[in-house]
């Protein structure tokens, strides 16, 4: 399958997208934010970490990319959650619809066909810009991206899952008042997450909860 991604998968990461939109705004749905403007967004700074200035030395900063593919995933859930007005279960079919059909390897835009599959990641992350500006969802692109900056659909997954639990556990435990430890054993909580993250099936529906509860117990606060 072009997208090695599982139906659980997808419905929990919708799942935790539109638990985190609420967070952000009890209204979210009704607020109908551009989430693909925020695409185009990180999409720019992904094109800043890879490096794409010829007038001087740039080296390309995989971790940090493969980031802001997380953040951009974040959006797309965000986007198609809120075309089926933030139903969930409407999402996830459409979503898994489109990411078994997505997988063209040209793209038209204003009457011109680009083929993907000719194209290096730079040009990728353009025609991303492009597509997210004109309100188009294209995942058969980002698959591709995805694959440039070797990062797997399960890897995707872990990542997204990861950031969604962490961002989470740091609000419900005073990020927003200051009195949040962000360093505890000697370890940041990133690192005490990924140590986790690598214990726990990731397969299972419940995978986010026990991830949280792990940090919880670990969490000296």
């Amino acid at each position: 399958m072009f997208f090695d991604i599982s139906k659980t998968q997808i419905s929990t990461m919708l799942r935790l997208q539109a638990a985190m939109n609420a967070k952000v705004d009890p209204d979210w749905v009704a607020s109908a934010y551009p989430y693909l403007r925020a695409v185009v967004i990180e999409a720019a700074e992904a094109m800043e970490h890879h490096g794409w200035k010829w007038w001087k030395k740039q080296h390309c900063d995989l971790p940090q990319l493969q980031m802001e593919l997380v953040d951009i995933w974040h959006f797309l859930l965000s986007e198609v959650l809120l075309q089926e007005q933030g139903d969930q279960d409407k999402a996830a079919t459409v979503l898994l619809g489109r990411l078994e059909l997505d997988s063209q390897t040209t793209l038209t835009i204003d009457g011109r066909e680009y083929d993907l599959q000719q194209s290096n990641l730079l040009q990728r992350l353009q025609l991303l810009i492009a597509t997210s500006a004109l309100n188009r969802m294209e995942f058969g692109l980002f698959a591709l991206i995805l694959a440039d900056c070797k990062m797997s659909w399960t890897e995707l997954y872990r990542q997204y899952v990861g950031k969604n639990v962490l961002n989470f556990f740091r609000q419900d435990h005073g990020y927003k008042d200051g009195t949040y430890q962000k360093t505890w054993q000697g370890r940041e909580d990133n690192e005490h997450l990924v140590e986790l993250m690598n214990a726990l099936p990731d397969q299972a529906e419940d995978f986010p909860e026990k991830l949280y509860q792990a940090l919880k117990q670990r969490y000296p606060g």
